[in-house]
C-alpha cells in the first residue's frame, strides 16, 4: 500500500499572516497606546490592562512588553521621542547659511503641526514631563530623549551664526514650549494660532538673537 502524501506545508503568507506581531511592532503598538491614553485620560488612566483594550490586544500582552508601570512610561517615553523626531524633522531642515528665510518657514510648520495633527502627541509629553519630576528613574530617560533634539537644535542655531548656541537653544525651546502648552492646555487652547503667526513669533525670537 502506498505511503500516505504528505500534507503540503502551509504558505509563507498563510503563515505570517497567523504570526503573531514581531516583537518591535507589538513595543510600537503597546507605547503607542499608552500616549494615546496619556492624551485621553492622564496618568491614572495608563494600566496595562487599559493598554491592552486600547490596543486591541489580548490581556496580558502588555505585560509581555513592560512587566512594570516603571517599564511601560519608559517605553512610551522612547517612543514618543521616536515620533516627535519625525514630526519635527530636524535631519531634514533646509541649511540655515543658504537663507534664514526657509529655514524659519521649515521650524514653524512643524511647530504648528505640533500645535494641531499631533496635539494629542503634545499632551501625552506634558503628562510624561510631569510625572518625571516625580519619577527620578523616569526622568533620566525623558532627559535622554530631549538631549537627542536639543542637539540637533543646537547644530542649527550655530549655522544660523549663533555666538552663544546653548543660551540660544534654551530661548527656542522656551518660546516653543510656552507656545504649545499655551495653546494646547493653557488660557490659548482655543485660539491656536495659524502657520503664519508661528512664523512671525519665530522670526521674532531668531531676529533678536541673531541681530536680524
Amino acid at each position: 500500500m502506498p505511503a500516505a502524501t504528505p500534507p503540503p506545508a502551509p504558505r509563507p503568507e498563510a503563515a505570517t499572516s497567523r504570526a503573531a506581531p514581531a516583537a518591535a511592532s507589538r513595543a510600537d503598538l503597546v507605547a503607542d497606546a499608552a500616549l494615546a491614553l496619556l492624551a485621553e485620560r492622564g496618568m491614572r488612566g495608563v494600566t496595562h490592562r487599559a493598554v491592552d483594550e486600547a490596543a486591541g490586544l489580548a490581556q496580558g500582552s502588555t505585560s509581555n512588553v513592560a512587566r512594570s508601570r516603571q517599564a511601560l512610561l519608559e517605553l512610551a517615553v522612547r517612543r514618543l521621542a521616536d515620533r516627535e523626531e519625525r514630526v519635527l524633522a530636524l535631519d531634514e531642515m533646509p541649511d540655515p547659511r543658504a537663507g534664514l528665510d526657509a529655514l524659519v518657514d521649515a521650524l514653524a510648520l512643524a511647530t504648528h503641526r505640533a500645535l494641531t495633527r499631533n496635539r494629542a502627541l503634545t499632551l501625552a509629553r506634558y503628562e510624561l514631563a510631569l510625572e518625571a519630576t516625580r519619577r527620578p528613574e523616569l526622568r533620566a530617560h525623558f532627559d535622554a530623549a530631549g538631549a537627542r533634539f536639543r542637539e540637533r537644535l543646537g547644530v542649527l542655531v550655530r549655522e544660523m551664526g549663533s555666538r552663544d548656541p546653548e543660551r540660544h537653544v534654551l530661548s527656542l525651546v522656551a518660546w516653543a514650549d510656552g507656545l504649545m502648552f499655551s495653546c494646547v492646555a493653557g488660557s490659548f487652547h482655543a485660539e491656536v494660532p495659524g502657520p503664519r503667526e508661528v512664523r512671525s513669533g519665530l522670526r521674532e525670537v531668531l531676529d533678536g538673537m541673531l541681530g536680524g
